[in-house]
């Protein structure tokens, strides 16, 4: 729908845009497709501060459970810093975690103790509805 000015004899060349829409509407769509497939990171909890800097942390609701190696006897357990027994860990930690909202649980392990028996801990702590269960290592105590 052009118009074009000039002699009959002399030819005025108009660049073909169509192709170049083309193209940019393929792209457009191309990245159209790609964005959302990315791949995002691991979704993380950062602790926050608290909000009044007076307020003491409540060391109540971090619960560790400690392995504890014995030579030539089965390990003794301490769930923060109170003895115990294994039969009594999973009624134990039920009891804990039966009114609580945010449901975490530490293991922690002497370096001498096998591995299975924190394995155990790991799986009454599932079978008591902790929803994380982590491991601290010597390299997380140093830190605190």
């Amino acid at each position: 729908m052009s118009m074009s000015v000039g002699d009959a004899g002399s030819s005025m060349s108009e660049p073909n845009i169509t192709p170049m829409i083309d193209i940019l509407l393929v792209l457009l769509i191309i990245f159209m497709v790609i964005v959302p497939v990315t791949p995002k990171g691991l979704e993380a909890l950062v602790p926050q501060p608290p909000k009044n800097p007076q307020q003491q942390q409540n060391n109540d609701r971090t619960i560790v459970v400690q392995v504890l190696y014995r030579a030539g006897q089965a390990p003794a357990y301490k769930i923060n810093e109170t003895d115990v027994a294994h039969g009594d860990l999973l009624n134990q930690l039920q009891g804990i975690y039966a009114n609580r909202a945010e449901r975490v649980m530490f293991v922690k392990g002497d370096d001498d103790v096998n591995f299975s028996y924190i394995a155990d801990v790991i799986d009454i702590g599932r079978a008591a509805n902790v929803d994380h269960i982590g491991l601290m290592t010597p390299k997380i105590q140093a830190g605190q």
